[in-house]
């Protein structure tokens, strides 16, 4: 089969489309003839050596971690699958044409959802649900929610709408426009010191930025308030009286189809920006890794 390999830290050149052996399933796995993968920050984070000191390598490795496609085999230990299922995943070594997946970590794509859609989804559904979950805001909380228009944060304002929480929308002036769909009662540009400074007392803040901006946020943030991130404690928080909620997000199955569900009603927007092929990798990632693009960037075979 075909595959993006790494082969060693640094730019998009160390990507190479090549042929590679096809994974075999072990006890419990499917193998998923892929439809769409995306890119997502992790994936050049990891090629660029950011992540290294925890998350060591051994090259050449694929990268992705979002998973669309068909079963086309099933292993010793699979009931609740079967062979020509349309599934979805948040799994590793998604840049190929066939990947394997355990199969507790699952969720069927739901009836109307577009296959490239949900190759968009997994890990940014995933991760701005369980942030929401791990902040846990009650109805009527204020929770300010950063990077609002990304994926991470659209899922969040999502599930916090759905949980009763007051939300604000923090995005960049030029954005304020575009997050009035989001339907929260609030924007804020984060660029505005102004705005910021207008900003009410916040019961939460969920962040998907991290950056300068978190240090001028939470002064806003009341005293034992939450703050959640998905991209490690920021050391503005150190000595603050206020609960860090900081995490890396675990595979859940019920919780992807539930979002998932969400986006194919039309409740929850994920839009996709471009879609390239497989064999184009080096190109997307470098396309989303500029960050001058409005939705994610899907790979297809």
């Amino acid at each position: 089969m075909k595959a993006v390999q790494t082969h060693g830290y640094g730019g998009v050149d160390q990507l190479r489309y090549e042929e590679v052996p096809t994974p075999v399933p072990g006890p419990n796995e499917v193998l998923v003839k892929l439809a769409a993968t995306s890119v997502n920050p992790i994936d050049w984070k990891i090629r660029r050596g950011d992540r290294k000191a925890t998350m060591a390598l051994q090259f050449p490795v694929v990268l992705g971690r979002d998973i669309a496609g068909e079963i086309s085999a099933v292993a010793a230990g699979v009931s609740e699958f079967k062979v020509g299922q349309k599934v979805m995943a948040q799994g590793d070594r998604a840049y190929a044409e066939f990947v394997t997946v355990p199969s507790a970590v699952l969720a069927p794509v739901p009836e109307g959802l577009d296959i490239e859609q949900a190759g968009a989804l997994p890990l940014v559904v995933s991760t701005g649900a369980e942030l929401m979950e791990r902040i846990g805001p009650q109805r009527g909380d204020t929770v300010l929610v950063t990077g609002a228009l990304g994926g991470v944060g659209r899922t969040a304002v999502y599930v916090a709408l759905e949980r009763g929480a007051h939300v604000i929308l923090g995005v960049r002036a030029r954005q304020k426009q575009q997050a009035q769909t989001l339907g929260a009662a609030q924007i804020v540009a984060l660029d505005s010191d102004v705005e910021i400074g207008a900003l009410p007392e916040l019961d939460a803040i969920a962040d998907t930025v991290n950056g300068e901006v978190i240090g001028t946020l939470l002064p806003k943030l009341k005293r034992g308030g939450v703050l959640g991130s998905v991209l490690g404690k920021p050391r503005a928080a150190e000595g603050k009286d206020i609960r860090v909620e900081a995490f890396m997000v675990q595979s859940n199955a019920m919780r992807l189809a539930r979002m998932a569900e969400a986006v194919r009603s039309g409740k929850l927007a994920i839009p996709i920006a471009r879609k390239f092929r497989l064999s184009e990798a080096a190109a997307a990632q470098q396309l989303a890794e500029t960050g001058h693009v409005d939705g994610k960037v899907v790979l297809v075979p």
